[in-house]
């Protein structure tokens, strides 16, 4: 494609509008949203007033005068859409892990003579080490062909990431859960390579619990609150096996014995952290007026137009994403020998993706921020390094500790 038909693809593009609401950087083809959101134009602002007008003028009083107390509450609106879930399903707060631990330990509280936590071998390694370190669970992997016929009657819990982080795969949420529901065991979703991406239909989908990051597409910034979602059905039912003072019944009773609070508020632990959710606030706020169903919609156009060119100017990079983009998510992955200083060079260049062991590119396709022009421009220069050896200038080959 030529770099004009690219700018027409963006002329015509219904959400080149988006664009505006992020500070990106000039000369920079941002294809990392997969790892870390870019930075909305609205966070600055927002996060200085949570510092300044309210913990700075109004101290503690700002849990009731700027209603910090229900700030959990209001990103669960927001988010709800997003995932499509109930906004009384949803709690913002905690790390991605914590939440997890929650969730597992409280899925097998419900399945009582069941300890089986089932998961596929490639999971994203954090999640796998906290399903292992869950008391009293064991911990199975299998390859994904074979999840269906691993769902014994031992498995309490079925635990996937909706999106692989490497390979971009993505499974079949509603096939899945009614595979686990048949089993009798629930099903435990990470969307972290999903959420703000990817339409999602937690409802429609009969799924049980998920768990997923706020600092990816939906922009949250640098370790962003995470969230958790627990079908209205279940909630009454689970313990929240990490209790603290948030999710007592009556917060400020400070009773001596824990009373869980109904619904969803049972799962907060602690005291949520203000001003990383004000920063999540303005992340969530650049999908205002937005539907998701457009934004899978333009992923999937991104990431096609992005495929063909690599394909068509970089023979020596091998796909390594399923090829049917309703089989995948918002990134592509390729292989390649020289993968991790070819990323490097990449970066240095101004073509910002990241690389996966052992020898894997990755490029991100953040739909409210990235555009064709964009797809056509970094395959030109992913070529132009390919083709001069720019990657193997020895700088490149020294490792850091992110990759």
């Amino acid at each position: 494609m030529t770099i004009d038909q690219a700018r027409a693809l963006d002329a015509a593009d219904p959400l080149g509008f988006a664009r505006q609401r992020f500070a990106l950087p000039q000369d920079v083809i941002y294809l990392d949203g997969n790892s870390l959101g870019a930075l909305p134009v609205a966070t600055a602002a927002r996060v200085a007033r949570t510092i300044h007008d309210e913990w700075g003028r109004d101290l503690i009083a700002s849990w009731n005068k700027h209603g910090w107390i229900e700030q959990s509450a209001r990103l669960a609106a927001m988010l709800a859409p997003i995932v499509g879930a109930g906004a009384d399903e949803l709690l913002v707060g905690d790390s991605t892990s914590i939440n997890l631990a929650k969730l597992l330990g409280a899925a097998l509280g419900l399945r009582p003579g069941r300890r089986v936590i089932l998961s596929e071998t490639g999971n994203f390694p954090t999640d796998l080490y906290i399903a292992a370190a869950v008391p009293g669970a064991e911990l199975r992997t299998v390859a994904a062909g074979d999840i269906a016929a691993a769902l014994t009657d031992e498995v309490a819990v079925l635990m996937l990431t909706q999106v692989d982080y490497r390979s971009a795969a993505a499974h079949d949420m509603a096939a899945m859960t009614h595979a686990a529901h048949a089993a009798g065991a629930l099903l435990l979703w990470d969307l972290s390579h999903s959420a703000g991406a990817v339409q999602l239909d937690l409802a429609g989908s009969g799924a049980d619990l998920a768990v997923g990051c706020g600092y990816k597409y939906l922009n949250g910034g640098p370790g962003a609150p995470a969230f958790l979602f627990v079908v209205r059905a279940l909630q009454d039912a689970l313990a929240n096996p990490l209790p603290g003072w948030g999710g007592h019944a009556e917060p400020f009773a400070f009773e001596p014995a824990y009373r869980p609070a109904p619904g969803i508020a049972r799962f907060t632990s602690g005291t949520p952290s203000i001003i990383a959710m004000a920063a999540l606030e303005a992340g969530l706020a650049t999908f205002e007026g937005i539907d998701i169903a457009a934004i899978e919609a333009k992923s999937r156009a991104l990431s096609e137009l992005f495929r063909a060119e690599i394909a068509a100017r970089c023979p020596e990079l091998a796909l390594a994403s399923p090829a049917d983009p309703a089989r995948r998510g918002s990134h592509l992955v390729f292989a390649c020998p020289n993968a991790y200083p070819l990323m490097q060079a990449l970066i240095a260049r101004g073509v910002i993706g990241d690389y996966r062991e052992p020898n894997l590119v990755r490029f991100g396709f953040a739909p409210l921020y990235n555009g064709f022009e964009e797809m056509v421009r970094a395959a030109t220069i992913v070529a132009e390094v390919l083709a001069t050896r720019e990657w193997d200038d020895p700088r490149f080959h020294q490792r850091a500790k992110v990759t």
